[in-house]
């Protein structure tokens, strides 16, 4: 089998050395626009050669590891160019816009794209950071053309399973994008809006865990966060909405000195937390 990546930064590097790791008989391709991680993977072996318009017809998957503009652009431009019996995929954050041009492509080309979103990852970006083990045990989201092709997902399955996934969860672009704006995105806007308080830079030696967990994913790469954001506004909106409706009703009942409610609010988001965690909920 050959796998050609294109986008070498923290996800594509990363799928590319797990491929290598855990399947050294399958030829891994690869491309980065930056020449110096393009020379990198290639002197230590992330890759075995460059994936191009020479190697391209060659693959039997594709992964695009790009922004999601970028990806669209790039499907655009090697759609020609893939065998019939390719499988082309997207690692974007968001789905919908993404899929709904691959899947254009495959029907006017006759190849098969797949949707796909790896949940792993880290606050860091770039070649430097890519390690072989990242996806190991994580999640893995799917949105197939059908759901009805049980070889299909068979196939997609079994050609990435060398990456390591702990699980793969089939979804539609729209159900993908709606929870993902709560799962992710929302979790990223609060956490860099939080840090934003002025009493955060003085918050040394009165910190622990509880700072830590909320303002991990502050640190973000603002272009590409950007651009997910705004290709998944609308349920992105609503989660924000939600949450700023929420957070009113505590500020109301503390500022009202109202104990009662602020229990009730608080016990409230407890047995949320304990039903969805599976456990059992205390009185």
């Amino acid at each position: 089998m050959t796998v050609g990546i294109c986008g070498l930064g923290l996800i594509g590097g990363s799928a590319a050395k797990a491929y290598k790791q855990n399947a050294p008989e399958i030829r891994v391709l690869g491309y980065d626009k930056d020449p110096t991680s393009q020379s990198y993977a290639l002197l230590s072996g992330m890759i075995d050669a460059t994936l191009d318009e020479t190697t391209l017809p060659e693959c039997d998957l594709v992964l695009v590891a790009l922004y999601p503009d970028a990806s669209v652009a790039y499907m655009q431009q090697i759609a020609p160019l893939l065998s019939k019996d390719c499988i082309l995929m997207d690692l974007c954050g968001v789905k919908e816009q993404v899929c709904e041009v691959g899947f254009s492509l495959a029907k006017q080309y006759g190849f098969c794209f797949v949707g796909g979103h790896p949940m792993a990852g880290t606050h860091n970006s770039g070649i430097k950071y890519t390690r072989a083990n990242m996806f190991a045990g994580a999640p893995m989201v799917i949105v197939p053309p059908t759901y009805e092709d049980i070889a299909l997902l068979g196939r997609v399955k079994d050609t990435l399973s060398p990456m390591g996934f702990g699980s793969i969860t089939v979804s539609t672009a729209k159900e993908h994008d709606r929870m993902i704006a709560f799962t992710s995105q929302l979790a990223h806007v609060v956490s860099n809006a939080y840090v934003k308080s002025p009493t955060a830079r003085a918050h040394k030696g009165f910190s622990a865990g509880s700072y830590k967990d909320m303002t991990r994913v502050a640190w973000l790469n603002e272009y590409m966060w950007s651009e997910l954001f705004l290709q998944n506004s609308e349920p992105l909106l609503d989660e924000i909405d939600a949450l700023i409706a929420s957070l009113t009703e505590y500020r109301d009942a503390i500022e009202a000195k109202d104990k009662d409610t602020l229990r009730k609010l608080l016990a409230e988001g407890r047995v949320a937390k304990e039903e969805i965690d599976g456990r059992k909920t205390s009185k």
